[in-house]
């Protein structure tokens, strides 16, 4: 199963370094946080990705034009034909198609655009800036057992985000704005979605969010898989910090690699 992975946005609220490079290609512990996001799947077995790029898209297309080169040790021997040879070869069993969907294209949009690339088959979808220690397998579990179109993952987590309505066999009724009452349920991203996703979505100006899910929770289509585990998204430079902090003190909780 392919994953896919938003990653085209202007990351605005942490634009003290995602106007040099792309929001997912800020790093954590050396690494970007796509990079983090990726392992997650991977250790999971689910190796092939397709990333959904914008803005500053050939950041993201350079650092994996040369990531084989960066992860391994390499002789470059200038004698033979200018041969190059890989040592110990450390990289991950990999394929990630890239693609440009577009710099001002929402969410509903970017999905929209890689519609060839998935095929007519379920995939994954998730946002390019969370980390989580969910578990895959028992996510795409639950989706397989439920056969409605879309399984998104829902968070406990009170801060700035849309709430969803779950009711008691964890269907989606509702998505609407935060208020003080709420024990906030929130969208994790983490999503498993049946290919029929695609109908749904009209074109760049879609954003995935408010038209296709909030269509789908009406007709009883949308399933809430319920994480109490870790989870956080890097909105701000505060969350990168304090994802830094939990990987230097090697206490990362998405780290299940």
């Amino acid at each position: 199963m392919k994953t896919v992975i938003l990653a085209g946005g202007l990351g605005t609220r942490i634009s003290e370094e995602s106007h040099l490079i792309p929001k997912p290609m800020i790093e954590v512990g050396g690494m970007p946080i796509l990079w983090h996001i990726m392992k997650t799947y991977s250790f999971y077995g689910y190796n092939e990705f397709i990333v959904c790029c914008g803005y500053k898209q050939h950041v993201i297309k350079e650092y994996f034009a040369d990531y084989f080169l960066h992860r391994n040790d390499v002789t470059f021997d200038f004698t033979n034909n200018n041969e190059m040879i890989i040592h110990k070869n450390s990289s991950e069993p990999w394929k990630v198609t890239l693609v440009d969907t577009g710099l001002n294209t929402m969410t509903g949009g970017r999905v929209k655009r890689i519609k060839d690339y998935v095929g007519n088959e379920p995939f994954m979808l998730t946002y390019g800036d969370g980390v989580s220690d969910i578990n895959i397998d028992k996510l795409l579990e639950f989706h397989r057992s439920h056969g409605k179109i879309a399984t998104l993952t829902s968070i406990s987590f009170g801060q700035k985000f849309g709430v969803l309505d779950v009711d008691d066999n964890n269907r989606i009724h509702s998505f609407r704005e935060k208020s003080n009452d709420d024990c906030s349920m929130i969208n994790g991203g983490f999503m498993v979605l049946q290919p029929e996703i695609f109908d749904y979505i009209e074109g760049d100006e879609t954003i995935f969010e408010k038209g296709p899910l909030e269509d789908l929770a009406k007709e009883g289509r949308l399933m809430a898989y319920y994480h109490d585990g870790f989870w956080q998204c890097m909105d701000t430079q505060r969350d990168r910090q304090q994802l830094e902090g939990l990987w230097d003190g090697n206490v990362a909780p998405w780290k299940v690699w």
